[in-house]
Protein backbone atom coordinates (compact mmCIF):
# COMPACT_ATOMS: atom_id res chain seq x y z
CA UNK A 1 0.00 0.00 0.00
CA UNK A 2 2.52 2.86 1.00
CA UNK A 3 4.69 1.98 -2.51
CA UNK A 4 1.36 2.36 -4.54
CA UNK A 5 0.81 5.68 -2.58
CA UNK A 6 4.14 6.98 -3.16
CA UNK A 7 3.97 5.81 -6.57
CA UNK A 8 1.32 7.96 -6.78
CA UNK A 9 2.69 10.72 -5.15
CA UNK A 10 0.22 10.72 -2.64
CA UNK A 11 2.71 10.59 0.33
CA UNK A 12 3.66 13.66 2.57
CA UNK A 13 7.24 13.32 4.62
CA UNK A 14 7.78 14.61 7.54
CA UNK A 15 11.23 14.65 9.48
CA UNK A 16 10.49 12.98 12.29
CA UNK A 17 8.68 10.08 10.59
CA UNK A 18 11.91 9.73 8.54
CA UNK A 19 13.73 9.75 11.15
CA UNK A 20 11.72 6.87 13.32
CA UNK A 21 11.41 4.70 10.07
CA UNK A 22 15.43 4.57 9.71
CA UNK A 23 16.68 4.21 13.38
CA UNK A 24 14.33 1.27 13.55
CA UNK A 25 16.76 -0.53 11.06
CA UNK A 26 19.40 -2.37 12.83
CA UNK A 27 20.85 -3.80 9.38
CA UNK A 28 23.26 -1.26 7.82
CA UNK A 29 22.20 -2.39 4.36
CA UNK A 30 18.33 -2.60 5.13
CA UNK A 31 18.82 1.33 6.21
CA UNK A 32 20.81 2.18 3.43
CA UNK A 33 18.30 0.72 1.10
CA UNK A 34 15.46 2.52 3.21
CA UNK A 35 17.02 6.08 3.53
CA UNK A 36 17.47 5.61 -0.50
CA UNK A 37 13.70 4.53 -1.40
CA UNK A 38 12.69 7.73 0.89
CA UNK A 39 14.95 10.61 -0.02
CA UNK A 40 12.81 11.53 -3.01
CA UNK A 41 10.50 12.61 -0.51
CA UNK A 42 10.62 16.12 0.55
CA UNK A 43 10.23 16.78 3.94
CA UNK A 44 6.72 18.45 4.89
CA UNK A 45 7.43 21.96 6.90
CA UNK A 46 6.38 22.27 9.97
CA UNK A 47 5.98 25.80 11.89
CA UNK A 48 4.86 26.92 15.91
CA UNK A 49 1.28 25.68 15.11
CA UNK A 50 1.98 22.35 14.54
CA UNK A 51 3.91 22.15 17.25
CA UNK A 52 1.44 24.16 19.85
CA UNK A 53 -1.07 21.93 18.01
CA UNK A 54 1.06 19.18 19.33
CA UNK A 55 1.69 19.79 22.72
CA UNK A 56 -2.40 20.83 23.27
CA UNK A 57 -2.80 17.14 21.61
CA UNK A 58 -0.23 15.71 24.33
CA UNK A 59 -2.38 17.67 27.09
CA UNK A 60 -5.80 16.70 25.87
CA UNK A 61 -4.42 12.93 26.22
CA UNK A 62 -2.54 12.58 28.94
CA UNK A 63 -5.53 14.44 30.80
CA UNK A 64 -7.54 11.67 29.71
CA UNK A 65 -5.31 8.91 30.84
CA UNK A 66 -3.51 8.07 27.42
CA UNK A 67 -0.03 8.94 27.19
CA UNK A 68 2.36 9.01 23.95
CA UNK A 69 5.51 10.38 22.21
CA UNK A 70 6.40 13.76 21.76
CA UNK A 71 6.95 12.77 17.82
CA UNK A 72 3.03 11.14 17.76
CA UNK A 73 1.57 14.02 18.69
CA UNK A 74 3.39 15.97 16.47
CA UNK A 75 2.34 13.41 13.84
CA UNK A 76 -1.20 14.16 14.90
CA UNK A 77 -0.64 17.80 14.90
CA UNK A 78 0.55 18.03 11.27
CA UNK A 79 -2.46 15.48 9.94
CA UNK A 80 -4.90 17.80 11.35
CA UNK A 81 -3.11 20.61 10.15
CA UNK A 82 -2.43 19.69 6.93
CA UNK A 83 -5.91 17.75 6.47
CA UNK A 84 -3.84 14.43 5.77
CA UNK A 85 -4.76 11.36 7.28
CA UNK A 86 -2.18 9.18 9.31
CA UNK A 87 -1.27 5.77 7.47
CA UNK A 88 0.22 3.74 10.62
CA UNK A 89 0.18 0.18 11.69
CA UNK A 90 0.79 1.79 15.28
CA UNK A 91 -2.27 1.08 17.67
CA UNK A 92 -1.91 4.14 19.74
CA UNK A 93 -3.09 6.10 17.03
CA UNK A 94 -6.22 4.49 17.40
CA UNK A 95 -6.13 5.28 21.31
CA UNK A 96 -5.41 8.59 19.76
CA UNK A 97 -8.43 8.78 17.83
CA UNK A 98 -10.66 8.76 21.41
CA UNK A 99 -9.70 12.86 21.48
CA UNK A 100 -8.30 13.89 19.31
CA UNK A 101 -10.15 14.76 15.79
CA UNK A 102 -7.80 12.45 13.87
CA UNK A 103 -8.05 10.25 10.46
CA UNK A 104 -6.07 6.97 9.86
CA UNK A 105 -5.73 5.52 6.94
CA UNK A 106 -6.49 1.46 7.76
CA UNK A 107 -3.72 -1.16 6.70
CA UNK A 108 -4.78 -4.10 5.10
CA UNK A 109 -2.70 -7.27 6.93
Amino acid sequence: MLSDLIRDNRVQMLGCIRQEVLQGLGRQEVFGRIRQSLRPLPDREITALEYELAAEFFNTCRSNGIQGSSTDFLIAACSVTFVLPILTKDKDFERYTEHLPLKLVQVQP
